[in-house]
């Protein structure tokens, strides 16, 4: 687990495929799945259809899901026919290199999904995706929709 005390998400944050930059703080009140990927990466791949239905699962009791790039030079071009490919209704984004820094600073393995809770407390960091990590994933996003909004 990266060491998340004394350091803030809160301005770290990405650009969106629109070129909107988004940070962290702006998604307070809201349960944020974060999810490093790569285009080329098979477990990835792998994840992306679990991903895509928990968004359209819990989309409306607050969860936002955002897809973030670190797929090294030439992924970031590939990623529009990677989205139209699964059909992939959300964000995704290009990482900020201090939010890649901060979250992945003790494993740079792919994927790595972290879930927020409302309040922006972590409640969940899956490395890898294997045949428990979607029951996983599934409970912690459950966990982090039950927590009060700030």
């Amino acid at each position: 687990m990266p060491p998340l005390k004394g350091t803030s998400l809160n301005n770290m944050g990405w650009e969106l495929t629109e070129g909107k930059r988004s940070v962290f703080s702006e998604y307070r009140g809201r349960v944020l799945v974060l999810d490093f990927y790569a285009t080329w990466c098979v477990p990835c791949r792998d994840s992306v259809p679990h991903l895509i239905g928990l968004q359209k699962k819990y989309e409306d009791q607050g969860l936002s899901v955002i897809g973030l790039n670190v797929g090294g030079p030439g992924d970031e071009e590939r990623v529009p026919a990677f989205a139209k490919e699964f059909g992939i209704q959300y964000a995704l984004a290009k990482p900020d290199e201090d939010l890649v820094s901060f979250l992945l600073s003790d494993s740079d393995a792919i994927p790595q999904t972290f879930v927020f809770d409302r309040q922006g407390k972590l409640v969940e960091r899956l490395i890898g995706f294997g045949p428990q990590s979607g029951q996983r994933l599934d409970r912690a996003v459950e966990s982090a929709l039950q927590t009060p909004a700030p």
